[in-house]
């Protein structure tokens, strides 16, 4: 698909309405198919002001080419749908491509990458009421605990009422936690050693009032061969995320699908190493990605 911004600029500007009506006679279906399985293309990243994909700091700065590469891999068989901020959303909303699809909102982005206040991560894109209204399927948001920065527990706060809110909807609500930290230069770093991710798992699946809608959204850890015992800390559903690849995308194929056989994880949520591979190629690496499951 060609993007035609003008086309979408005209109808933003002179049918604003077109938005909801696109989300009110979009086709859905059921978050699981009957494989049990997801593969979610994910595309929030702008919105946090992070561009950058490897070596290249500005790759998700044009926004007809991030969507021409959102519709094809959403056009690939086995991708189930999307995890993006409003504004990329409606975008594809406009463009027809998420008939038929699973949608997640994007929910925080509050936490500015590389601000001072990156750990303060409030609740700016998609509110539950956002989510339910446009007929969405689930909310997603990200949960970053630093012990040395303050700014963790406003976001866990947030973080426990944004599941009871979802959860008052019976609306899924996929949790991605981490434990972080800065380094010398003051960049945060998440932690991918297995205590880690087993601490942030048990975080945060004991947040809020109930977790009956509660996923997980976890990294593989640094020693993929830790990633069983990892899981075990919780009986939550869960997807792996993609992360930065790099140039070892192969690699990275063989660390997710060990990690697929795992009893409570259910797919990928996967984004810049599928819509900016190194070769190019779109297509190839999200046919591969879809393969694992």
């Amino acid at each position: 698909m060609t993007v035609d911004v003008s086309e979408l600029v005209h109808l933003r500007s002179h049918r604003p309405e077109a938005i909801a009506e696109a989300a009110a006679r979009r086709p859905r279906r059921p978050l699981l198919n009957d494989s049990g399985r997801l593969m979610i293309v994910a595309a929030d990243h702008p919105a946090r002001g992070a561009l950058g994909v490897g070596g290249r700091s500005m790759a998700m700065a044009n926004r007809a080419d991030l969507l021409e590469r959102l519709c094809l891999a959403l056009s690939r068989p086995g991708v189930d749908g999307v995890l993006a901020t409003a504004d990329i959303l409606d975008d594809l909303l406009l463009l027809g491509a998420l008939d038929g699809k699973v949608v997640l909102g994007s929910m925080n982005r509050g936490g500015l990458q590389g601000a001072r206040f990156e750990l303060d991560d409030r609740f700016t894109g998609h509110r539950p009421e956002d989510i339910e209204r446009l007929g969405f399927d689930a909310g997603k948001l990200l949960l970053r605990i630093d012990y040395d920065d303050p700014g963790s527990l406003t976001t866990l706060e947030s973080t426990a009422r944004a599941i009871d809110d979802m959860a008052a909807r019976r609306l899924p609500v996929f949790v991605e936690p981490f434990i972080s930290r800065r380094d010398e230069a003051g960049r945060l770093r998440n932690d991918l050693s297995a205590e880690a991710v087993t601490r942030s798992i048990a975080i945060a699946s004991g947040l809020g009032g109930s977790s009956a809608y509660t996923w997980l959204k976890v990294p593989v850890t640094d020693n993929p061969d830790d990633m069983a015992e990892v899981m075990a800390a919780s009986t939550l559903p869960a997807v792996l995320l993609g992360g930065e690849v790099g140039d070892d995308q192969d690699g990275a194929y063989e660390k997710w699908r060990g990690a697929l056989q795992l009893p409570t994880v259910r797919g990928l949520v996967v984004g810049r190493s599928l819509l900016y591979p190194v070769d190019g190629d779109v297509a190839a690496a999200v046919d591969t990605a879809v393969g694992l499951l």
